[in-house]
């Protein structure tokens, strides 16, 4: 008895069934949470140690090397990469993919504490250290400013009001502070005057360290009552501090304002920051790795009225930086992809059926292999994010595949007269293993994908469990749901059609005579066919060597980050008016929304160094993507003389642990500083010198030791040098396993194929379907300049699971008829690929149309999605126009060789039934 048997018997206790799984998951639905993409953050934690007035090489071997040596220690650290500039020291470790964060974060400590007796006695304070990447962008930038208050008065606000409270919001993994203006009185002096005098700055110094103090100050008992004692032992304004007394020249005392004055202003004076051209101070958020950046955003900007209420109306708070804001536009963008796709997928099967319950019957699995898998991927944790959406839309494509192969069956079995309970029944029994098997073998593409480690492997996981999850949902409903329908709601056809259905039908007749005529022609010049697909084999080998290889397409998240530099003698005041320059030119730009910019040296900061946070309008309302505004902003930017600015679009996955101004960053390292300091210019000045390259630039101040640089692919192209030259160790650490993880798909697919038919020969001529898809999906890539990155890998093993299906539908029924009926394998082939040649295209046309939205898509994120679409539609195109004649001739060759084996084994008995059995003409 079938699978199917006990479920059409029992017609309402089915469709309760799937009612219920419809009801579960959309429930599930509103529940799960947006994210840009799969969980791929690298679990990073940073350490920071001050030691004012140190210099960078101070810093490095007192500060930062015994941290180093601790932290060297720490299991699970994959990279350690430090920076040291005046007076500050900063660390950041990268951990393994699986390493947990808080745990790792408790071995940091652990080393911190270990390392205290070798670090300085004067450290002002321990080191610290923060659960968060330094290369990711901020998720939120927001700027405080007043067209009334001073900006020490806007800070303090900002620093004690703002900052702190939204640092409480869970996921936020810290709040930098940008243009600080922390008040503070400082005292003025005139060197002329304090020499004329005979008074030294130490004096002063002495003086002004001695007139304030904020120390204990005790209390009085008396007989019946106890007095607290206070004073004024501190001066906070800075009035008061000019009638402090320095020294007695001649009896007379000397103050401070006869030697210079004391004013009122912010503590560090080489600190700046703006938003749209006002100065203001910036609140720079950052999330924690593994954080959920929606919430982590909604939850801070549900906190934010609040705040405003609490300071006083003149400070106003501005969103300026949005992360989320692309984020939910993208993902908006795919979720109209899938309803495309769905409704585009319906036409496909009302095109070819032209029947109401025909259509309706598969249709009805693409919102129950949906919703049943919303269900499963909150059971799983998973997000609604871009990766997991085109999974639903590219599975949008083939889980109808399952039905209209089931139904197509039980079609055929009702026009040769059967009642419909009993056609469902019998076209059911027959069915239901090819269904199986198919399945079965597209979630097994998925295998070696589920046990990949790295970012990749983190990368695929979600993606791959979703479209598997799909695939079982939609093969359960096949097996259950549409064989009851069938038996429901499909009748004998009467042959009462209208002119329409009329013209059609002979339409599909003419393409289906046409098909069997060049069939015919194919298995009589069987070598030629034989010989086209042995081409299609090489071309696929050469096309997958020469394609040029990426890691992940460059994405458009609406953000460009900025770091401008000059030279390191540069005075803050000289800086700040060349950051402004620049941040007029950027601002000018038709397509920026808002501008926020910071200035000075803290927080690992050089002076000569500022960041710009570049917020572009959203991508439908404009032409340009973020790359091209760079592109377009770059020779303005050059204008400026004396200074650089380093532009690149912010992205949602961040492999490095250090910050960095380009795409590409290049590391010198040496146990030797002195030699570093003499070869990382010369290797500076020669990287500028190649054509190929641009943005060339070092972040050595005082010894530093990393170069970065940005490849000009056409540039590049137009010299014949290859950036594979240049980020070979990207590409090794990332995408090297690509081949082995199609071989390895290929490899579980054969011997599940193996299995199910108990034979080594026939999954050889299923997977034979799979070279003319790789050579479609490499050359529709290359053809439109993309590079052959992880998205286009996605639509590659994609592209093995779909196409292999054309393959098992059109072995499964020779098989049979050779089996049942005593056709020969020229006979049963032929058989078989007339009567699936209907169902083939239906399938194909459904999986082809699942991919066209995602190639022609334009909106936000279409970058992400554009790949994986080329690479499908490009596959299903050259698959479906070859596979249908080299398929049927690679399975007689092999039949030949099945029993040419057999003979070899049985030497008398096994060639004498082939003979009797084959019966085709030799046209060879």
């Amino acid at each position: 008895m079938s699978i199917s048997a006990p479920f059409i018997r029992k017609p309402i206790a089915t469709s309760l069934l799937m009612a219920g799984v419809l009801l579960v998951g959309l429930v599930a639905y509103p529940l799960l949470p947006v994210a840009p993409l799969p969980q791929v953050d690298f679990p990073t934690i940073q350490i920071s140690a001050q030691l004012p007035g140190a210099d960078p090489t101070t810093m490095a071997s007192s500060v930062t090397a015994p941290l180093e040596r601790q932290f060297a220690e720490i299991p699970g650290v994959s990279q350690m990469t430090s920076s040291s500039t005046l007076g500050n020291s900063s660390i950041t470790l990268q951990f393994d993919l699986d390493r947990n964060i808080d745990a790792a974060a408790g071995d940091v400590q652990t080393a911190i504490n270990a390392a205290g007796g070798q670090l300085p006695k004067d450290l002002p304070s321990p080191p610290t250290y923060r659960k968060v990447n330094p290369a990711d962008a901020p998720i939120l930038v927001i700027a405080a400013r007043s067209d009334t208050l001073p900006l020490t008065a806007v800070d303090d606000y900002a620093e004690n009001v703002l900052s702190q409270n939204i640092s409480q919001v869970p996921g936020v993994a810290q709040v930098s502070i940008g243009g600080q203006q922390k008040p503070s009185v400082r005292v003025q002096v005139d060197p002329q005057k304090l020499a004329a005098l005979g008074i030294g700055l130490e004096d002063v110094r002495g003086v002004i360290a001695n007139a304030t103090a904020d120390s204990p100050k005790g209390s009085i008992d008396g007989a019946t009552r106890t007095f607290t004692i206070y004073d004024n032992d501190q001066e906070l304004k800075a009035e008061p501090w000019n009638d402090v007394i320095i020294a007695y020249k001649n009896g007379a005392p000397v103050r401070i304002r006869d030697i210079g004055q004391a004013v009122e202003g912010p503590e560090n004076t080489k600190l700046a920051a703006w938003s749209g051209g006002q100065r203001a101070v910036l609140l720079i958020v950052f999330k924690q790795p593994g954080a959920n950046v929606i919430d982590v955003v909604d939850h801070v900007k549900a906190l934010l009225p609040q705040l405003q209420a609490a300071i006083p109306p003149a400070v106003k708070v501005d969103i300026l930086s949005d992360r989320t804001t692309t984020i939910r536009a993208s993902v908006s963008d795919v979720q109209f992809t899938l309803l495309l796709t769905i409704c585009l997928v319906v036409m496909v099967i009302f095109v070819f059926l032209r029947n109401f319950w025909a259509t309706a019957i598969p249709s009805v699995t693409v919102p129950l292999a949906l919703v049943g898998t919303l269900a499963l991927m909150y059971a799983f944790g998973y997000s609604l994010d871009n990766l997991s959406l085109m999974g639903l839309s590219i599975a949008v494509g083939f889980v109808v595949d399952d039905a209209i192969v089931m139904l197509e069956n039980i079609h055929r079995h009702i026009e040769a007269g059967l009642s419909p309970v009993q056609a469902a029944l019998k076209g059911a029994g027959e069915i239901g293993f090819t269904i199986f098997s198919i399945s079965l073998s597209l979630v097994a593409v998925f295998i070696p994908l589920l046990l990949m480690g790295g970012i990749v492997g983190r990368v695929f996981r979600e993606f791959a469990v979703t479209v598997s999850m799909t695939i079982l949902v939609s093969a359960i409903v096949s097996l259950t749901l549409t064989p009851v329908m069938c038996a429901k709601f499909m009748k004998h056809d009467t042959g009462q059609h209208g002119r329409l259905y009329r013209i059609s039908e002979r339409g599909f007749d003419l393409l289906l005579a046409g098909y069997r005529r060049s069939l015919d022609a194919a298995l009589m010049h069987r070598r030629i066919t034989l010989m086209v697909f042995l081409a299609t084999v090489a071309a696929t080998a050469y096309l997958f060597v020469i394609i040029p290889k990426g890691f992940f397409p460059q994405q458009d998240t609406g953000l460009i980050l900025g770091t401008s530099e000059a030279a390191q003698d540069i005075s803050f005041a000289e800086m700040s008016r060349k950051q402004v320059e620049l941040g007029k030119i950027v601002a000018a730009d038709p397509d920026v929304a808002t501008l926020a910019m910071a200035l000075g040296s803290s927080g690992g900061q050089t002076l000569n160094n500022g960041r710009l946070f570049i917020t572009l309008k959203p991508r439908d309302e404009r032409q340009a993507s973020a790359s091209q505004i760079i592109d377009r902003l770059r020779p303005q930017l050059a204008k400026v003389e004396g200074a650089a600015l380093f532009l690149q679009p912010a992205q949602d996955i961040n492999i490095g642990g250090r910050a960095t101004r380009t795409l590409y960053q290049y590391t010198l390292q040496d146990a030797n500083i002195d030699e570093l300091n003499q070869w990382a210019p010369r290797i500076y000045d020669k990287l500028k010198t190649l054509p190929q390259l641009r943005d060339v630039a070092t972040d050595e101040q005082t010894g530093g030791t990393t170069l970065t640089l940005d490849i000009d692919r056409d540039a590049a192209a137009r010299y014949g040098i290859q950036p594979q030259l240049i980020d070979d160790t990207l590409y090794d650490a990332s995408l090297a396993s690509e081949p082995y993880l199609v071989a390895a798909a290929l490899i579980v697919i054969y011997i599940i194929l193996g299995v199910l038919y108990e034979s080594y020969i026939h999954p050889l001529t299923i997977l034979s379907t799979l070279p003319s898809a790789g050579a479609g999906a490499l050359v529709m890539l290359m053809l439109f300049g993309f590079d052959f990155s992880v998205i286009a890998l996605i639509g590659v093993i994609l592209l093995i699971g779909i196409v292999k299906k054309n393959g098992i539908m059109m072995v499964d029924f020779a098989i049979q008829a050779e089996r049942d009926q005593g056709m020969t394998p020229y006979d049963a082939i032929r058989q078989a690929c007339l009567l699936r040649f209907r169902p083939i295209m239906m399938t194909t046309m459904a999986a082809l149309l699942g991919g066209l939205p995602l190639m022609l898509g334009s909106g936000t994120g279409a970058e992400l999605r554009q790949p994986l679409g080329y690479a499908m539609v490009g596959g299903l195109i050259l698959s479906q126009a070859l596979t249908l004649y080299t398929t049927p001739v690679v399975y007689l060759y092999l039949d030949k060789l099945r029993v040419w084996l057999a003979s070899r084994r049985r030497p008398d008995t096994a060639m004498a039934p082939h003979l009797a059995r084959e019966g085709a003409p030799a046209g060879e």
